[in-house]
């Protein structure tokens, strides 16, 4: 496996699958959001895009380093520890599972069940496969107010290449402690190629 650019590796293990996988995966980061400015937003389903931009925020004023390893296919995991992270670069990828979108309103299922220590898991399924949403599932843990877990499964198909991807974000006390993003791309006349990076804050 080729070296990994520590002050990058989130990217750089994208970019190891070629210049497709990287145009997929960021696809959605840079799609307009019909719901308009997000002054101006009503979510009607969890706030993910809120929370990140609270998230990056806070990072970038705080600046912890992180720990990260990444892997493709079935090479062994590369570990670096990096001292400065951009996290507006670093999360950008989280930014594909907001379902607060004007087209998505009513596309998703919401399934609340209390858990043990007063926490509260909701659950946002999509009802069919509209082409316009990608994420197939979103999970939020909650404590009150307080976040504690988002994942999600988002997947992307053309004629080209199927995505699929498994992001999740673990924060305690209102702070991220941990990232991961894995999943697997198929282009067409190419084999798999699964890919997993993960991040966790100082």
């Amino acid at each position: 496996m080729p070296k990994l650019k520590p002050d990058n590796l989130l990217y750089r293990c994208y970019q190891l699958g070629g210049a497709v996988l990287l145009t997929s995966l960021l696809a959605g980061c840079n799609s307009a959001d019909p719901a308009g400015p997000a002054g101006s937003r009503v979510p009607l389903y969890f706030d993910v895009k809120g929370l990140l931009d609270q998230q990056v925020k806070q990072l970038s004023a705080n600046s912890p380093a992180v720990e990260k390893h990444a892997a493709l296919r079935d090479g062994a995991a590369e570990t670096v520890r990096v001292p400065k992270v951009k996290w507006a670069d670093e999360l950008q990828i989280f930014y594909q599972a907001d379902i607060n979108k004007a087209a998505l309103r009513g596309v998703y299922k919401v399934d609340s069940t209390a858990l043990p220590g007063g926490l509260m898991r909701r659950r946002y399924t999509r009802q069919g496969t509209p082409p316009n949403a990608p994420v197939k599932e979103l999970v939020v843990v909650s404590a009150g107010t307080e976040t504690r877990l988002l994942e999600a499964d988002i997947e992307q198909h053309n004629t080209l290449f199927d995505t699929h991807k498994h992001v999740q974000l673990v924060l305690q006390q209102g702070h991220l402690r941990s990232y991961e993003v894995r999943g697997r791309q198929k282009l067409i006349f190419f084999d798999d190629l699964p890919y997993a990076v993960s991040g966790q804050v100082e």
